[in-house]
Order: structure tokens, then C-alpha cells, then sequence
């Protein structure tokens, strides 16, 4: 694969979007964490150094060797990739005086830097970082500043090194993308080859030379990862890929027989199998979201543990795994940053599950397995779903889980999900679920007092899950939604709406 960028991560928030954006030009990118980066770098044609939360003025903020990363490669160091350059290459970086956060105008650009081609002065730019350049490298010029950043962006004299004290990569950076154009096409002189059907033809090889004759069990869901992953196994091994669509007891009303029904004319090998009693077992008594998100892991996994062992010679399960999956499980591939929440079908197998992993998504955003999958023609239906998350709705059901509570939450979902399709609102969305909060409220239904559950709607818009903001759904639909639920479903008296973002807040709650 050429035309590879390597993003090396000091634990920015912001690491993901620079994979994201260099994507969306068409070309390839990898985050490696600075503490692990790849011994060869032959294969990657620029270098991108992500911000940090750290200070390089502290003894133990993230170090690599720039010397080696610099020596033949165009670099772009953004915020504290820059401050890095500066701080190793005779430059001098301080706490700022004032808070650098947020918005910012380019008041001076030098019209002789290919970086900033096209982009004229006042560009909005989105500064986020404590300290600043107080004195630039050695053998450096500068490029652009604000009213408040002196040194918003240099240039080693001589090398196609760049250092910006700004993220590109944001949406608030306003000429973000095309300073990144200008960096990887005008400056590193990539080509625009990762496409998705670049994707598929590399992954289908891939899976032929990894896999050969071997048999696979795969865990369908019903949702796009899953499905996406299917087919592509499919076009590389055929019938010795079995899927399984394990019901837990957790998916929305009515969703087991209607996944099953939807396969059918896909020529793929779908098992259908009921473990839900065995779900609510392990449940009974659990309320710590962790705790329940393993809990309905360990199920899964016995599942597909022995559904594999009714298939001869089974050696590899494969999974929907998708990018935010891995990074939200395990800090950004491993480097910095902080572990926000487990997921189901990341972290490996058991020992006991003498079954190899393989993983065709793993490196890919929502978005991006969405135009994989249209380039596979897959059901427009099966790729326009909500994303659904694997725990199902054990996860929105807050506190410990019995068969009561999901009977509610199904009910009160079904009801949701259907109103937005009816009212042309499901696909201005990008996902929407309801919760149920383990406490309850005193209400009034005729002359009668009651005292029973209250359910909070969810409904978002992103790209890639990474981020999110809350729909501004009309009034009158959740007034109508709102009504229809409590009149429906029995046992709930109150309905709420959720107005928070992503971050702080994640898209479930829990």
C-alpha cells in the first residue's frame, strides 16, 4: 500500500480527526502512539505529530526521536507536535499569559509558503493548548501568526517541515482541509488512491492470504459493521464462512426474526441462535456499567464458544469491529489518552477459545464502512440503520436488567424509531435509541395518582461517533412521541429529552 501517512499520537483528543480528515482527501493514514512507533518508516510517505495534553516543559511529557523522524520525510507538527520541534531544535516554549482556547484569525500569513496556498489572511484557525512558542527553532521562519499567537506557524529553512500551533484538523478551522491538501498533495506529492474500492480489493486479498481454507464464524448484528464485514468474507472465502446472529434478549422489538428474514436473499450463511435466558442469568444483580458490558461480553463470547464447536475445524471468529471501537477500548491504539468505556468485541479472546481473531473494519470510521458497503452494493436499508450498540439495550437500560424492563424499553423504542421514519426525520439523524432511568416519578393518569417509570430520548448527529450533538428535533414531534408513549406503554409516566453533546457526555449513557 503506498501513499501512507503516519499520524504519531501524543494523546490528543483531536488525533482521530487528523486520520479522519487525511481520509477524506483520499489517502491512507495510520496512528501509531509515539511510544510504539514502527521500527520501519519506509512505507509512509509524510509524518503528522499530533497535539497532547501534556506540556513539553514537563520531565515526563511524550518524547520521540525527531531526529529520525525528520531526516527525510515532510513532517507537519500540529500544537504540541510543534511546540516539540521548537523545544528540541533550539527554540524556546513558555506558559502562556493568557488561555489559548477556541477561536483565532490568521492576521499575517507569508504568501511564499506552499502551506498556506490559497488561504487568505484572517482564516479562522481553533487554538487549544497552554503554552506557547516564545522563540522559533533554529534555522526556522515564520508563516503565520494572531493577535495573540506570534508564532502560529513555521517552517524549517531547507526541509518541508512544518510546525502550526493550530489544530487543521477541527471543523472550526475553517481552511483546516485545505491546509492539509496543501501539505499532503502540493508539499508530499501523495496520490488520492485510498478509496473504497481500493479498500475492498486490498481487504479481500488480504483475507485470501490470511485465512486461505480455513473456516470463519462471524457474529452478525443486523447493523452495517457486521453486515459490511460479512460480505467481504464472503467475497473472499465463501461458504466456509458461517454467521451467527446470536439473540440476547436485548434487541429492539421484533429485530431477531426480521435480521433473519432480512440475509435471506444475500447468500450468506446465517444461523439464527436464542441464548437470552443464559443473558438475563449472567445479569441478575448487575447495575455497574463496566461490570454489565463484560458481563454481556462473556456471554457472547461462551455463545460463539459453542456455536463454533458445532462446526468442524472452525479456526478463526471474525468481528464488526470498527476504529471508534478500538479507540474508545484501548486509549487511542495504545498511547496516551484515557480509556473512556469497554466495548463487547474488543480486547481478544479467552484462552479457553482456541479461535484466531480477524478483524476487516477495524481500521475504518462509520462513514467509511457505509461507502464500503455501498460500493458492495448492499441494501440501502441495511446501510442507512442507526448504529445499535452490541451490548444492545442492556446499556440503555440503567441499573440491573430483567425481562420486565426490556419488554418497557422495546415498547417505548419501537414507538420512537417508527415516529421518526413516519415524520421524515430517521435519516436526518444519525443515531437515536431511548433510555430507562432506574428511578420513578409521581404523576397523574385520569384522577389517578401514579408512580412509575421515566424514559429519556436520545437522538444525534455525527460522522463517525468520535463526536456528536444533539438533534434539535421540532417540538411537536416530541410532543406527539412524548404522548404516544405514555399512553401506550404501561408503566411509564414521563418522558425526557437529552440536549447534551459528545464530549462531555457519550452518545449512550452508559
Amino acid at each position: 500500500m503506498g501513499n501512507n501517512v503516519l499520524i504519531i499520537d501524543f494523546g490528543s483528543q483531536y488525533t482521530q480527526l487528523i486520520a479522519r480528515r487525511v481520509r477524506e482527501l483520499n489517502i491512507y493514514s495510520e496512528i501509531h502512539p509515539f511510544n510504539n512507533t514502527p521500527s520501519d518508516l519506509k512505507k509512509f510517505n509524510a509524518i503528522i505529530l499530533s497535539g497532547s495534553p501534556y506540556s513539553v516543559r514537563d520531565e515526563n511529557s511524550p518524547r520521540i526521536d525527531l531526529h529520525k523522524i525528520c531526516s527525510n520525510k515532510p513532517v507537519l507538527a500540529v500544537c504540541y507536535g510543534a511546540q516539540l520541534l521548537a523545544n528540541e531544535m533550539g527554540g524556546l516554549v513558555l506558559a502562556s499569559n493568557i488561555r489559548e482556547y477556541g477561536r483565532a484569525n490568521l492576521d499575517y500569513i507569508c504568501n511564499k509558503s506552499y502551506i498556506f496556498d490559497d488561504i487568505s489572511e484572517g482564516s479562522q484557525v481553533w487554538m487549544s493548548h497552554g503554552d506557547t512558542i516564545k522563540k522559533l527553532p533554529n534555522n526556522s521562519t515564520l508563516l503565520a501568526s494572531t493577535s495573540d499567537v506570534e508564532n502560529a506557524a513555521f517552517r524549517i529553512n531547507g526541509k518541508d517541515i512544518y510546525g502550526l500551533q493550530f489544530h487543521p484538523e477541527v471543523y472550526h478551522s475553517k481552511d483546516g482541509k485545505k491546509i492539509l491538501e496543501n501539505f499532503l498533495l502540493n508539499i508530499s506529492k501523495l496520490k488520492q488512491d485510498w478509496t473504497p474500492d481500493s479498500f475492498i480489493d486490498q481487504t479481500i486479498s488480504f483475507l485470501k492470504s490470511e485465512l486461505k481454507s480455513d473456516k470463519v464464524i462471524l457474529g452478525l448484528s443486523g447493523g452495517v459493521d457486521s453486515t459490511v464485514a460479512a460480505v467481504l468474507l464472503n467475497k473472499a472465502i465463501g461458504e466456509n464462512l458461517h454467521c451467527v446472529f446470536v439473540n440476547n434478549g436485548l434487541l429492539r422489538k421484533n429485530e431477531f426474526q426480521a435480521v433473519l428474514d432480512q440475509y435471506k436473499d444475500m447468500n450468506l450463511n446465517v444461523k439464527g441462535v436464542d441464548y437470552s435466558s443464559k443473558f438475563y442469568k449472567e445479569l441478575k444483580g448487575v447495575t455497574d456499567p463496566e461490570l454489565k458490558r463484560k458481563s454481556i461480553g462473556k456471554v457472547f463470547i461462551d455463545a460463539f464458544d459453542s456455536e463454533s464447536k458445532k462446526i468442524k475445524d472452525v479456526k478463526w471468529l471474525a468481528q464488526g469491529t470498527i476504529y471508534p471501537d478500538v479507540i474508545e477500548s484501548i486509549s487511542a491504539t495504545g498511547g496516551p489518552s484515557a480509556t473512556i468505556k469497554s466495548h463487547h468485541n474488543v480486547g481478544g479472546l479467552p484462552s479457553y477459545m482456541k479461535l484466531k481473531v480477524v478483524e476487516p473494519l477495524k481500521l475504518l470510521f462509520k462513514d467509511e464502512v457505509r461507502r464500503v458497503g455501498t460500493f458492495l452494493k448492499i441494501d440501502s436499508e441495511i446501510l442507512g440503520r442507526h448504529p445499535f450498540p452490541g451490548p444492545g439495550l442492556g446499556i440503555r437500560i440503567l441499573g440491573e436488567i430483567n425481562y420486565e424492563k426490556v419488554k418497557i424499553l422495546q415498547e417505548v423504542d419501537s414507538i420512537f424509531i417508527n415516529s421518526l421514519k413516519d415524520e421524515g426525520l430517521y435519516n436526518k439523524v444519525w443515531q437515536a435509541g431511548a433510555m430507562l432511568l432506574p428511578i420513578k416519578s409521581v404523576g397523574v393518569m385520569g384522577d389517578e395518582r401514579t408512580y412509575e417509570r421515566c424514559i429519556v430520548l436520545r437522538a444525534v448527529e455525527s460522522t463517525d461517533g468520535m463526536t456528536a450533538d444533539w438533534v434539535d428535533l421540532p417540538y411537536k414531534f416530541l410532543q406527539e412521541v412524548s404522548n404516544k408513549i405514555i399512553n401506550r406503554v404501561k408503566g411509564v409516566n414521563r418522558v425526557v429529552y437529552d440536549i447534551s453533546s459528545k464530549p462531555p457526555a457519550t452518545i449512550e449513557w452508559e
